[in-house]
């Protein structure tokens, strides 16, 4: 019996994230969020998007 359940483990190997490497994930994906959160609300760079917008919306067609 464990023979076989061993067996089986080594053939298909280990796929997929566990739950500490899921956690790890979403908790490095939050970060990066915040960050880009804070660069694209600061001041030069919302002006530059607000600029860029406005600019595609003024484009002839």
């Amino acid at each position: 019996m464990w023979k076989r359940a061993w067996t089986v483990r080594r053939c298909t190997g280990d796929r997929g994230m566990s739950t500490a490497e899921y956690a790890m994930g979403t908790l490095a994906a939050v970060a990066l969020a915040a960050v880009l959160y804070k660069v694209v609300n600061s001041g030069p760079v919302g002006a530059e998007l607000q600029r860029l917008i406005e600019r595609a919306l003024r484009a002839p067609f």
